[in-house]
């Protein structure tokens, strides 16, 4: 797996001791992207606002790699982190730090 690094311990036993839910789970995920209006820089950058927001920080490293990789800048990244202070508060900017390192040591 190219991704392998940034892939939470949670979800490589899912693969690993599911593979049947996790290649259903992801044949879901691929058709979601698939079926969005939005530009694959933008799907990716929503994405991560979304992670922060429920403070899903197993998440956040893979994602900001896939954001980057359609062109994010870093300060977009952080701009996404960040959209959700208002909605959910404080909670987004635990994620700050990890987003951060991920783009930076990406």
């Amino acid at each position: 797996m190219e991704n392998e690094n940034l892939v939470s311990n949670a979800f490589k036993a899912f693969s690993k001791e599911a593979p049947e839910h996790a290649e259903a789970w992801m044949k879901l995920v691929q058709g979601l992207s698939s079926a969005s209006a939005l530009d694959h820089k933008t799907h990716n950058i929503a994405y991560l606002a979304v992670l922060a927001a429920l403070k899903r920080i197993n998440g956040i490293p893979f994602h900001v790699k896939m954001a980057k990789k359609a062109g994010a800048s870093r300060d977009e990244i952080i701009s996404a982190i960040l959209v959700g202070l208002p909605p959910a508060g404080h909670v987004v900017t635990e994620v700050l730090p990890v987003a951060i390192d991920a783009y930076d040591n990406e």
